[in-house]
């Protein structure tokens, strides 16, 4: 009999500024993200999973769980990580709600 796969669970986590993936109840990732002054916006500075953890997908599910809680939350997306400005150009979808930074 083979063993069942560990559930995977995004956690919003605004005490530590992130969000959270994981695996069972282990933290295999995170996306980080700070509140500008206007109060508004999540900025997203950055998103990391485990090497442990990598090639699973969990980064696009944990980013895709993020952009989607913040949407839902009324505020907008202001995306400093790399990865997360990857996530959105490929998400138009979300285009109207973000704010991108002049780096």
């Amino acid at each position: 009999m083979s063993e069942a796969p560990e559930q995977v669970r995004v956690a919003h986590e605004p005490d530590d500024v992130r969000y959270a993936i994981y695996l069972g109840e282990t933290l295999a990732g995170f996306t980080e993200y700070r509140v500008p002054a206007r109060g508004n916006a999540r900025a997203f500075v950055h998103t990391e999973v485990s090497p442990e953890f990598g090639g699973r997908g969990l980064a696009g599910t944990l980013v895709t769980e993020a952009m989607a809680d913040t949407r839902a939350a009324g505020m907008r997306i202001v995306p400093y990580c790399p990865y997360v400005s990857a996530w959105l150009k490929k998400h138009p979808e979300y285009e109207e709600i973000v704010d991108w930074p002049n780096t």
